[in-house]
């Protein structure tokens, strides 16, 4: 009972779309009607701007950072952290409350992240920076970053469940920019 519980509180707190909230309550602006038609931080700053940007990360990061302390409230295992974590992203990728169609999950799983292993997340975030800068591509950093992911897991002799999280994780996230490589291919993607 206490796993169903967990993945419930962990969904649902992932399903808080707050790109969509925020956008409509302050900017009057349905983000899924513009730019991208993506709820996440990404589409928040071409469309809203730099702060509503950064608004939308940080409270994407969060929400996998509360998925993963639900982990540790409820249940206490490493086990139960990973699985807390990962379905904070769940919901923030389908969420109850956007008719399931959410963000990418990259912000919420640097939250998760931050909390199982904060030398991964310091390193992915840092190369996801220096390659959205160098490529003008939030989803080439994005790509890059979730594929290094697990790489640094194992190198860091990560406890099993985290890796396990790390290369399902990087997983979901490369399939959910496949929009996006296909428009890189094409030389059709946007340029941050």
């Amino acid at each position: 009972m206490k796993w169903l519980c967990l993945v419930l509180a962990a969904y649902i707190i992932g399903s808080i779309p707050v790109g969509l909230i925020l956008g409509k309550l302050i900017w009057k602006k349905d983000l899924r009607r513009f730019g991208s038609h993506n709820i996440g931080a990404t589409n928040a700053w071409r469309v809203l701007g730099q702060k509503a940007g950064v608004l939308v990360f940080i409270l994407d990061f969060l929400k996998g950072q509360i998925g993963v302390l639900l982990g540790s409230c409820i249940i206490g295992t490493p086990s139960a952290m990973v699985i807390g974590g990962f379905f904070a992203i769940v919901g923030h990728i389908i969420p109850i409350f956007a008719g399931f169609r959410g963000g990418k999950g990259v912000a919420t799983g640097l939250g998760v992240l931050s909390i199982l292993m904060p030398k991964v997340m310091l390193i992915v975030f840092v190369v996801w920076l220096i390659l959205t800068l160098l490529t003008r591509y939030v989803s080439v950093g994005s790509i890059v970053a979730a594929v290094l992911t697990p790489i640094l897991a194992a190198a860091f002799q990560m406890p099993g469940p985290y890796f396990a999280f790390a290369l399902a994780a990087a997983v979901i996230i490369v399939w959910r920019h496949r929009e996006n490589l296909k428009r890189l291919r094409e030389g059709r993607e946007n340029k941050f």
